[in-house]
This record gives C-alpha cells, structure tokens and sequence, in this order.
C-alpha cells in the first residue's frame, strides 16, 4: 500500500505531541524527518523514533523523499515557509490560522496551486463525525429554524512571559489563535457566510493582543452568532445553536482529544434531552484525509478558498474591535 512521507518543519509541542503520534498511528501515513533550528532535534527525533533529523528547516525540504511536510511554526512565519515548501515540491499541511491577512492567505493558495501542490489549514477538530452530527440533525428540522449560533473557546494562559500567542509581532492574540475556530466552525454548521461583525476586546496591557474578545457576527442567511474567546478563562470548547424548537448543544466542539475522543451532542426539543456519544479520533483522521488527497489527488475538505474566506472573517473581527464599528465582511 502507498504511504505519504511526511516532514515535520519544527519541533513545536503540537508536533510532538499530537501529530507525529497521529501519523503513526495512521494509515497511508509514516514520518521520516524532523527540522529544526539547531542540534536538539537530534534528541528530539530519537525520542520520537522519527529516521531523520535536520538542523534547518530548508535542509528537510531539500529531502526528494519527502511528499509532505506539517507546519506547526508561530502564525507570522507561515506564508515565508508554505511558499518555500510549495516551491520544493511539498505538499503542506500548516497549522492555523494559515496567515496573518486575507491578502497573505491569497498569495500562500495561489503559490500552492502553482506548484501543483496541495494545501490543508489544519483545523483538525471538523474532521471529528459529531459536526455531522450536528448537520443532519439540523436538517432534519427537529430543533425548528435555526435563529441563533453560539460559540465559546477559552483556556487560562500560565506563564505567558515569552509565550509567542501573546506577541502581538508573531501574529498572537486570542482570535488568531482560538477564535479562529469558532468562526470556522460557525461557517461549517451553517453552511453560509458572515456579512457583518461588530466587536469588543480585553487587550494585554504589555503586548496589546486581544487576550479576550467578546465578537458578534451576521451571517448572509441573516441568523446571528455570538463569539467569544479568551486566554483568561477556564477551559472551554464548545458550540450552541438555537432553532425555534429547540437546541442543540456540543461541549467537546474543538478538542474531543481531551475527552478521551468522545464527542457528545446534546438536543434539547420540548423539555426532552437527547444526548449522543460520537467517537473520533481527530489528529489521525485529519492525517488520513491529507494523505488520501494526496494519494488519490483529490481536493481536501477544507479548500484552499475557505481558508482564504476564514482570514477575512478574522481580519474583520479585528478590525471591528479596533475601530468600535460594524465592519462589512
């Protein structure tokens, strides 16, 4: 059976951690080289019992046995190192958000396309069966019409001295970083587009990032959503959408990972609870999917133009909380 070759182009904590035991445990899927930038990756690569182990992350794209490489680098070096590896003839799978701007996610799927490469936004978690869940029962009209979205992602910041996600020059801040994921998620669900946002935010007083932002948001369809994300709250990942009938609610929406896997999809309808177990293993399905593009050359789930679609949602919900106005998406 053909498997995809994958690089890792750093040693970040998610690569580590999640993706490379993801590949491992995934078919059509093996890792045969782990960059970095100096001689720790040595060590790094034994632990992980990964074959090869680069001191730079060009010397890992020069690799011709290569056919993938994961980026998990800080948000501000994403466009410099998926264009690098889209001119080497890898295919790439990068952490998000993809950019910065719209206007950088533009230019990193069009280098893509040029290369003959193909690209994937890592958001893992919409890889996980309970979002379909979500979908069928939706369409399904058991919770009536749809009239309000929810979304909540938090965790508490320790030792946010040096932390790269409160650098405001490294592309930190609490939307880039996890509220990307709720207005990913809201687009998913509803399958429609945000037109407007309007937005407040609690900035750090030494970093000027946005350690929480409270967003408001109207789709094309004219449902509204509420959206908030912090770095000064208790953990939470979770999604409500509210129909006429009834509500759905999913508590393990990002990270079913720190459930054991477990999703749960909670309806509500006429005082009755319904709740709903759904297993998935987010990391390996995520690397499964890729890999099978890769192999059967088909286009990954989440396009090159969503991505795109995605930065403007969050560059707009930045702009809104810079200016205090309704900004048109």
């Amino acid at each position: 059976m053909a498997t995809v070759k994958w690089g890792i182009l750093s040693t970040a904590n998610i690569g580590r951690t999640q993706l490379i035991p993801a590949i491992k445990r995934a078919d059509l899927a093996e890792v045969v080289a782990i960059a970095s930038r100096g001689s720790q990756v040595h060590e790094v690569a034994a632990e992980l019992q990964v074959p090869r182990a680069y001191e730079s992350y060009d010397a890992l794209l020069e690799d011709q046995e290569i056919d993938a490489v994961y980026i998990p680098l800080p948000n501000h070096l994403h466009k410099e190192w998926v264009l690098k590896a889209a001119e080497k003839g890898k295919h790439v799978l990068c952490e998000k958000p993809l950019a910065l701007t719209a206007q950088e996610a533009e230019e990193i799927v069009a280098a893509c396309e040029k290369h003959g490469v193909k690209y994937m936004e890592a958001f893992m978690y919409q890889f996980h069966p309970q979002h379909q869940r979500v979908r069928d029962i939706i369409a399904s009209g058991e919770i009536g019409e749809v009239k309000l979205f929810k979304s909540s992602h938090s965790f508490f910041l320790n030792d946010r001295e040096g932390d790269i996600r409160i650098k405001k020059e490294m592309g930190g801040g609490a939307i880039y970083d996890i509220g990307c994921y709720s207005i990913h998620v809201l687009r998913t669900v509803l399958q429609a587009e945000p037109v407007l946002a309007k937005g407040i935010a609690k900035q750090d007083a030494n970093n000027d990032v946005d350690l929480s932002s409270f967003i408001y948001l109207e789709m094309e369809n004219g449902i509204p959503a509420a959206i908030d994300c912090s770095f000064d709250m208790t953990g939470r990942n979770e999604y409500e959408v509210v129909g006429t009938k009834g509500t759905i609610r999913v508590p393990f929406a990002f990270r079913p990972d720190l459930n054991g896997g477990v999703g749960l999809v909670i309806t509500q309808v006429n005082g009755m609870v319904r709740e709903e177990k759904v297993n998935g293993d987010i990391y390996r399905l995520e690397v499964e999917h890729f890999s099978q593009a890769i192999l059967n050359d088909s286009q990954p789930l989440q396009t090159g133009a969503s991505s795109i679609q995605n930065m403007r949602v969050i560059e707009a919900c930045y702009e809104a909380v810079e200016t205090g106005k309704m900004v048109k998406i």
